[in-house]
């Protein structure tokens, strides 16, 4: 249980560090100041979950592991994120569609850990739902500002809908370590919040004049390790530093 326990930790938190790093690259690209802002503070937001996630596996891996060692230091198939949240910033309609599919199912998520028989996981999720709260809340204003927008906001949000869309579908599929720990209290079966999730999704995007897309869900096992050939780009950045100087200090 306690190495599954570990896994799950690690889950949770790659799925906040990738999107937290896709969205750091935007840093001073946005397209006005007050937006760019906004997303690298919930760049910095999805960090600070990270840490807490990371925190908790170091402590139950014991011995020299460290929340630097696990971000770092580990393969590209020792990642456990979903495929969604590594998806390229394309333009700003992609960025804010990644971000609003990703926010329904973190906010879904952590009010179902706040439940948690663990009480360290709890405690997280407790915290960690103020900012996913307004995550939400942003790239659910945004989806609207865009679909209902202009002709071409529409049609390029329309196409970020299409594109990140069958990507969801994995979000739901649980792992044999979610099935496993949510049986003991400790996880959530995302299958349980699929029906909620769509309905929350389809309010926010026919206020937006968009269509979720009739198209097959992507083959997708991001949580099995098994990733598209750009994480392996994000890691190349988010790694250079630790592995170019092995045990550096601030």
């Amino acid at each position: 249980m306690k190495e599954q326990l570990y896994s799950y930790l690690l889950m949770l938190g790659d799925n906040s560090m990738i999107l937290a790093h896709r969205l750091s690259e935007l840093c001073g690209h946005g397209p006005s100041l007050e937006t760019d802002i906004a997303l690298t503070n919930i760049s910095l937001d999805l960090f600070g979950q990270v840490r807490n996630f990371f925190q908790y596996a170091a402590e139950l891996k014991g011995g020299d592991c460290t929340e630097d060692n696990i971000a770092y230091l580990r393969t590209e198939r020792e990642y456990y994120n979903c495929i969604l949240v590594e998806q390229a910033n394309t333009d700003f309609a992609h960025v804010i569609a990644r971000q609003f599919f990703f926010d329904q199912f973190q906010y879904l998520q952590l009010k179902q850990l706040e439940k948690s028989s663990d009480e360290t996981i709890a405690a997280i999720a407790a915290k960690s739902i103020k900012e996913t709260r307004y995550h939400l809340r942003f790239s659910s204003e945004w989806m609207r500002r865009l679909g209902a927008g202009t002709e071409e906001s529409h049609i390029k949000t329309q196409a970020a809908v299409d594109r990140l869309y069958p990507f969801v579908d994995e979000l739901f599929t649980a792992s044999a370590i979610e099935k496993a720990l949510s049986d003991a209290g400790i996880a959530m079966d995302p299958g349980t919040v699929k029906a909620e999730y769509e309905q929350e999704t389809k309010t926010v995007l026919e206020e937006a004049s968009l269509i979720l897309p009739d198209a097959a869900p992507r083959f997708a096992q991001g949580k099995q390790g098994m990733h598209t050939e750009q994480l392996g780009y994000i890691l190349s950045e988010f790694q250079y530093m630790q592995r170019a100087y092995p045990n550096m200090e601030w």
